[in-house]
């Protein structure tokens, strides 16, 4: 019997301990994915919430596989009836509005209220495509139509949609509404994953199932215990004792505190691609591969759905990696050679130090990886002889002068200066603007930039936990972390901030290039850090980008001439 068969939610979970199973793939055919998700929500007898979406065939957050230059359909239906826990409190909740309200302008940030967001994708900031400033879908709404095309130029990789109702981000994602998006062809872009089957492992975090049950005997005794302000197990800097959440994969539980492993079958020694995504609402993850005691080589293909080296394609760098950090809304993709017959392995997450005033992100186990001769195939496989992708027809972002250098920072408001857990306000800040609570209904925005243009953002964080930095609409090159230089190969739309620790001269901080020359970019979008209980709580704020100029084309075709003589090679 299916382990989800008793289970008559509509958003069914499998128990503890079960073999991880893939999300369905719903494909585009004859270059248009037409779906229908419908938005669901339930009480578990806990008093937790589930939330999914659904297509029409009842399938729980199932992969949407695309091809550049693909038209997408969505019809979204809102079909939710329980109010999120502690809605009634919420600064940025907003009174109930009739269906009638068009969804495109309306902006109802409900504890009922949905929408979808395509994080990772460079498609407009506009209504039925990725705007979340103002399109809310209620439940009295007939289907809302996302409709948007791929873009020819968007790198194969692993995307991911979710909802983005500020004020309610958290609860939505614990409870489990995401999905992964893949824009297929990464064989064309890294010929090392020709031919390779693939694996699509969504990793979310919940709350606890267990919250009042002691540490496992296994782990040392943790002498120190802390809460925040939520009542979230604080960072206690062991990596152990009672995690702030507990993680899934792929729905499987893996609760506290004995963390029963959930089960990947794969035949022996077999390579795979495998595409992680940290669906996570608050939780970092830190992944490992152990055969016994010993890390495996992981190489890295991509991160958040950029290939390594996609300004030229004709490059095959080896990233070798035994562990790779995931703040929450991250993903990485990467080949691992299969544990043989009899061999033990474990896919696990170490601990993060997010700081004093973070949570507690322990060492844990997500699944065990067990060889068997007659494991099931994946249910994808890259192609084998792919056509390489074209070179990119813009120079690389690392070798392009930036027009202007910004300085924004993370800070926090504690009710008790001499406790870091303490916060109730979060702030992101442009440098010489007042801090405070990012407000939806503002239609000034914090910094305008101008399509066609590169620019520089030094982003400090003045708190004492760790943040993660998320832009809509584009990727970014770090260029340094924490005062020391970066040389990535690849751009980011999620990063980490390290924490201030109190005892450096000045703020840790991080320097990324942001690329506003796609003109997709032209619009109003947020930005924000990724802890969407932080991003919920006021950290985020807003950009528009207008449309380029003749100066700014002037400058910019000034820019490209000079990268095109310090391009690498």
């Amino acid at each position: 019997m299916n382990a989800q068969s008793l289970d008559k939610s509509p958003c069914p979970r499998p128990q503890a301990g079960s073999t991880v199973e893939e999300p369905e793939d719903l494909r585009s055919i004859n270059g248009v994915l037409e779906v229908q998700l419908t938005a669901f929500d339930s009480v578990e007898p806990g008093g937790a919430t589930r939330y999914c979406y659904a297509d029409s065939a009842g399938r729980e957050s199932p992969n949407l596989r695309v091809i550049p230059g693909d038209l997408v359909v969505l019809r979204l239906k809102n079909l939710l009836k329980e109010p999120a826990k502690n809605a009634a409190a919420n600064p940025h909740a907003h009174a109930h509005h009739p269906a009638s309200e068009d969804p495109c302008s309306s902006g109802i940030m409900s504890a009922v209220s949905t929408n979808l967001h395509f994080h990772g994708l460079t498609i407009p900031p506009v209504c039925h495509q990725d705007d979340v400033m103002k399109t809310s879908v209620q439940p009295g709404d007939a289907p809302f139509e996302y409709r948007f095309r791929i873009p020819d130029n968007e790198p194969p990789g692993l995307y991911w949609y979710h909802p983005h109702i500020h004020g309610f981000s958290k609860d939505q994602l614990l409870g489990g509404a995401s999905g992964a998006l893949i824009v297929e062809g990464i064989e064309r872009a890294r010929r090392s994953v020709a031919g390779l089957p693939e694996r699509v492992f969504i990793i979310r975090d919940q709350d606890l199932v267990n919250p009042n049950a002691s540490p496992a005997k296994s782990e040392p005794v943790v002498p120190k215990f802390m809460i925040d302000r939520d009542g979230d197990a604080a960072n206690n800097g062991t990596g152990f004792g009672k995690p702030a959440k507990d993680l899934s994969i792929n729905y499987v539980p893996v609760p506290y505190p004995d963390y029963p492993p959930a089960t990947i079958k794969m035949r022996p020694n077999e390579k795979q691609l495998w595409r992680v995504l940290n669906a996570s609402a608050i939780t970092y993850l830190n992944l490992e591969v152990l055969f016994g005691r010993s890390a495996q080589p992981l190489q890295l293909v991509a991160m958040d759905g950029v290939p390594i080296d996609h300004n030229d394609s004709r490059i095959e760098t080896q990233n070798v990696q035994t562990h790779i950090g995931l703040p929450p809304g991250a993903r990485a993709e990467f080949i691992l050679t299969g544990p043989a017959e009899g061999e033990r392995g474990l896919f696990v997450t170490r601990t993060v130090d997010t700081g004093p005033g973070g949570e507690n992100d322990t060492n844990r186990m997500l699944a065990k990886i067990v060889a068997l001769p007659n494991a099931p195939e994946p249910r994808s496989k890259l192609q084998g002889s792919p056509d390489p992708l074209p070179p990119p027809t813009q120079a690389w972002i690392g070798s392009v002068r930036p027009v202007r250098v910004r300085h924004l920072y993370f800070s926090e408001k504690l009710t008790d200066p001499n406790d870091p857990t303490s916060a109730i306000e979060f702030y992101l800040t442009v440098d010489g603007q007042e801090p405070k609570m990012f407000d939806m209904s503002s239609e000034a925005p914090n910094v305008t930039a101008e399509q066609g243009t590169v620019e520089d953002w030094i982003i400090e964080n003045r708190s004492s936990e760790l943040h993660a930095f998320h832009i809509h609409q584009l990727h970014f090159l770090l260029l340094d972390y924490a005062g020391t230089p970066v040389n990535e190969d690849f751009v980011r739309d999620t990063v980490n901030v390290p924490y201030f620790n109190g005892h450096t001269l000045g703020y840790p901080s991080i320097r990324v290039r942001m690329d506003f020359r796609d003109p997709n970019t032209v619009g109003m979008f947020p930005y924000h850090c990724h802890l969407l209980e932080h991003e919920d709580k006021g950290m985020m704020g807003s950009i528009r980008v207008i449309p380029s100029t003749d100066s700014v084309k002037k400058n910019n075709t000034a820019a490209y001439a000079s990268s095109q003589s310090n391009s690498r090679p």
